[in-house]
C-alpha cells in the first residue's frame, strides 16, 4: 500500500467510526496468531497520552495496523523519535501521523504557564512552540505542525511522509492538516 492509500485508509476508518460510533477493527484470534510472528504496521501514529484519544478506535484499525507512540502533548524527544525510527527502519513504515486533539490538557497547561515538577518537561517546549497563543485549538495545531517538522527533519522525506492531524474529542472526527 502506498502513502496516499494508507492515509485514505485512515480517513475512511475515521469516517466509519464517526458514522457508526463503534470500533470496527479486527482483534480476533486468527489475526493475533498471524501477527505473533511478525508485525507490519501501515503507519506510525504519534499522539497524546489522553485516555480519550485511542488511535486504533479513531481510525478503525485492525490489530497490527498502527504503531502508536503516546506522550502527553505529542512532544517528540529522543525516545519518541527512536520509536519512530524503529518503525520506519525495521518495520518499513512509510507514514507518520502526528495526531493532536481538542481539549488537550498538556496544551491547556502550557497556555496557563504550568511548569512545576516533571510536567514542565512537556509544557516548556509546548510554550515555546505556541509562542503565546491563547486559543487552545490554534495552539494544538501549532504544536502538531511543529512536531511534524521534527519528524520531517529527522527522517528522509522521500522514504517517510509526515502529516499532522487534529482529533475532535467531542465529535470523533479527524481533520488532516
Amino acid at each position: 500500500m502506498n502513502q496516499i492509500d494508507i492515509l485514505e485508509r485512515l480517513r475512511e476508518g475515521n469516517r466509519e467510526y464517526v458514522k457508526s460510533g463503534r470500533y470496527k477493527g479486527n482483534v480476533g484470534e486468527s489475526l493475533r496468531s498471524l501477527l505473533a510472528a511478525k508485525q507490519s504496521p501501515l503507519a506510525v501514529v504519534v499522539t497524546c497520552s489522553d485516555s480519550r484519544v485511542v488511535p486504533e478506535v479513531i481510525f478503525g484499525a485492525d490489530l497490527g495496523e498502527l504503531f502508536v507512540v503516546r506522550v502527553a502533548g505529542n512532544v517528540l524527544g529522543d525516545v519518541e523519535l527512536a520509536s519512530i525510527e524503529y518503525a520506519t527502519a525495521h518495520l518499513g513504515v512509510k507514514v507518520v501521523v502526528v495526531l493532536g486533539h481538542t481539549a488537550c490538557g498538556a496544551i491547556a497547561a502550557a497556555i496557563a504557564g504550568e511548569e512545576e515538577g516533571l510536567v514542565g518537561t512537556i509544557t516548556a517546549p509546548i510554550r515555546k512552540i505556541i509562542a503565546g497563543e491563547q486559543n487552545a485549538y490554534k495552539a494544538a495545531v501549532k504544536n502538531v505542525v511543529y512536531q511534524v517538522g521534527v519528524v520531517a527533519e529527522s527522517f528522509d522525506e522521500e522514504d517517510v511522509e509526515a502529516v499532522g492531524a487534529i482529533y475532535d474529542v467531542s465529535k470523533g472526527t479527524v481533520e488532516f492538516l
